[in-house]
């Protein structure tokens, strides 16, 4: 019985990312989520999504399509916009959101961080 509910929750997946309110549009992954199903945990409405993309651990998965300037919501709050479509099970980061808390997020580099907006001589 109590596999049962822990699999149906997903916790005995692979892969799990962590929904941390109902209201969120985002979840983080616990671990690197390569395509697949990914279990969720926390306040979550849905136990499962399909990751579609490779997402790496700590980063943002998609849990619904998401239009260009739609709020991207964590901790229940908007932390941010989108800057293009997302599509559920997604990598969300700086490639496809600029964040509400740091004004030079939308002029970073998506995986390294460093700024794109300024010359090095």
């Amino acid at each position: 019985m109590l596999f049962d509910t822990l699999t149906e929750r997903g916790m005995m997946t692979e892969q799990n990312a962590f929904q941390i309110s109902r209201k969120d549009n985002v979840a983080t992954a616990l671990q690197e989520l390569k395509p697949g199903t990914v279990g969720l945990l926390g306040d979550c409405g849905d136990f499962f999504v399909e990751a579609v993309t490779e997402i790496p651990m700590g980063h943002k998965i998609a849990l619904c399509d998401m239009e260009a300037g739609q709020p991207i919501i964590k901790y229940g709050v908007v932390i941010g916009r989108s800057t293009a479509p997302i599509k559920k099970g997604s990598w969300v980061h700086l490639h496809v959101m600029e964040s509400n808390y740091d004004e030079r997020s939308g002029h970073l580099d998506a995986v390294t961080g460093t700024p794109k907006d300024i010359r090095y001589e």
